[in-house]
């Protein structure tokens, strides 16, 4: 309305809007502790709230000319390939993974996941509303073709977010995972990576080793010579490159590997064997192989990362 027509309420818009604002909050459901507000003015004929909830972004506009309230909620997130970060192991979602991630994964449809059972058990589990009959689930392992995982980003064409869980931790790292956000990157799709546990980031974190350099190998080889001979190429690595050097082995063979390398490496060397992060009976320590014989746990059925480094 033209301003010599503007309503002169006590405090002036600013006193009048405050109320109305706060009335809208309960109206709508949208909690002022989930609700980041930003009132402006560009002239007194208007008064805008932005207000952004835990799903979207709802823009009120007040016309106080014709005491007309609209509504209209809008979701400004372009269709996105979402990286979804999962517990390392039995442990409670809510200590490792930021709330954030339960607000995007209500917004997904579409789930890429290696194991559909604990896919959906972790779902569940984030946020028990969840629907599963409403959800999607494409399988990924050693035997899905990339025509296959190509297929399984359709719904982004449709705008229609797609989200990626890996068994533990963070997916595309290690992870079977990778192969599909390679695809997104060719193909141009968003990627964006959530917040989550990393046992490799975590370890290094923890190791009191040299973060600036390091390298993850994976698992060693089977073979009994060839893993003694990589185990010497990769101490040879941290004293030649000051790299850190972080490899895994199949929670059966753990204790296997960890005789290996008090038997193979230099004693002067140091070995960190970080065992179960983040769970209840998480095992990091750190010590020159020397003063590892005798003193390794029962490292078996738990998921272990070691690191060496000089």
């Amino acid at each position: 309305w033209p301003a010599s027509r503007a309503p002169r309420w006590k405090g002036g818009v600013e006193g009048a809007f405050v109320p109305l604002f706060r009335l809208i909050l309960i109206l709508t459901g949208t909690s002022a502790c989930n609700a980041a507000s930003s009132l402006s003015y560009s002239s007194p004929s208007k008064a805008r709230v932005r207000v952004i909830n835990s799903i979207g972004s709802a823009i009120l506009f007040c016309l106080f000319g014709t005491k007309v309230l609209t509504l209209r909620k809008t979701n400004s997130m372009q269709a996105s390939l979402f990286l979804i970060p999962v517990t390392l192991g039995d442990t409670d979602h809510r200590r490792v993974l930021p709330e954030y991630n339960r607000e995007i994964i209500l917004q997904i449809k579409h789930f890429i996941v290696e194991n559909i059972r604990t896919a959906r058990r972790f779902l569940k589990k984030t946020e028990p509303s969840i629907v599963i009959d409403d959800l999607t689930f494409y399988e990924l392992n050693k035997h899905t073709s990339p025509e296959d995982v190509a297929g399984y980003l359709v719904p982004l064409t449709k705008g229609e977010h797609v989200g990626v869980i890996s068994e533990a931790g963070c997916p595309a790292v290690a992870d079977p995972g990778a192969d599909v956000v390679a695809i997104a990157q060719r193909k141009n799709y968003p990627v964006v990576p959530l917040v989550g546990p990393s046992s490799i980031l975590m370890s290094v974190m923890a190791s009191g080793f040299n973060g600036q350099s390091f390298a993850f190998h994976g698992y060693l080889p089977i073979d009994a010579s060839e893993r003694t001979n990589t185990i010497k190429k990769l101490e040879g690595r941290i004293y030649s490159e000051n790299q850190t050097q972080l490899f895994i082995e199949t929670p059966y063979r753990n204790n296997k590997l960890a005789e290996e390398l008090i038997r193979t490496c230099r004693p002067s060397t140091k070995l960190c064997i970080a065992s179960d992060i983040t769970c209840e009976d998480e095992y990091i320590h750190t010590r020159h192989v020397k003063d590892w014989a005798g003193k390794v746990p029962d490292l078996s059925k738990k998921p272990t990362i070691f690191l060496i480094y000089k």
